[in-house]
């Protein structure tokens, strides 16, 4: 009698077993190590999971690789970075034009989302408020105008141009980090330092020069790329919709943040509480 019921207690066992339906898997959001990744990917991950989606965040080397092997369902980066990869320099540099150079280079299988207009993180050089004052002008133009001499640096990480426009420049200096980086400035043992447009570490005292039209660095504007059989109608809505509410600053005070020890995922989560998708 007892083993008649354990075996109907096993069998009842399998049968709720095997009548249970495993949830969808996790979309895979692709991220690098570094702050930025770790805020852009939070980021989308967050507009996936208010589509009632399961999300988890994935650090890993190379995010572009892992998508097209299909391990990533979404992978956030710069259009500019991205158009590189997927046919090496090209000869575009507005931000219109780097976007629709990207989704035409992409493999089969590959989409790309709705770029933000008003978030990138482009090369820039920054200069001290002297230095623009005498040359009568904050924009690249004005470098590209006292050409002759001009003596830059860089942190090893950032990317550093070899020409802007007609003007060429000497190899750059190289710093350990942006506090060296910018005393230099200031010291005046280098022209310009070589930054970014959302690098946190630019100080009040440095002016970044802007580019102007045409273009004479290529845009680098946050995007997404994702698997085109990966997301549903409603999640690629939300995924595109980041491109209304992220701003270049806003991106910046999120680097800050993150690197300063916040987790990326409640920083990102903040930010978009205060900046409500959709709307």
């Amino acid at each position: 009698m007892h083993l008649r019921r354990l075996t109907a207690g096993c069998a009842a066992v399998l049968i709720a077993g095997c009548g249970a339906t495993p949830g969808p898997a996790p979309l895979r959001v692709g991220a690098t190590s570094d702050p930025q990744g770790q805020v852009l990917a939070q980021l989308y991950a967050s507009a996936l999971r208010s589509t009632g989606a399961a999300v988890r965040v994935e650090e890993v080397t190379d995010p572009v690789a892992g998508l097209e092997a299909g391990e990533l369902t979404v992978v956030p980066g710069l259009t500019g970075r991205f158009l590189a990869e997927f046919t090496g320099d090209a000869a575009v540099r507005a931000d219109r034009q780097v976007y629709w150079a990207l989704a035409g280079a992409l493999p089969e299988g590959l989409a790309v989302g709705d770029y933000a207009m008003t978030a990138e993180d482009k090369p820039a050089l920054a200069v001290t408020k002297a230095t623009a004052t005498a040359w009568g002008g904050t924009d690249l133009d004005a470098l590209v105008r006292h050409c002759a001499g001009l003596t830059v640096g860089r942190v090893a990480a950032v990317p550093a141009l070899t020409a802007v426009g007609r003007c060429s420049l000497a190899k750059a200096r190289q710093f350990p980090d942006d506090a060296a980086l910018f005393a230099a400035l200031q010291a005046r043992q280098i022209t310009a330092a070589w930054t970014s447009t959302a690098d946190p570490g630019v100080p009040a005292s440095a002016v970044l020069l802007a580019d102007g039209r045409p273009a004479l660095v290529r845009a680098e504007n946050v995007v997404p790329l994702y698997r085109r059989d990966g997301l549903t109608e409603a999640q690629l809505l939300a995924v595109n919709q980041v491109a209304g509410v992220l701003d270049t600053e806003a991106l910046a005070d999120m680097r800050r943040r993150v690197a300063g020890g916040q987790d990326p995922q409640a920083v990102a989560d903040a930010f978009l509480d205060e900046h409500p998708l959709g709307r």
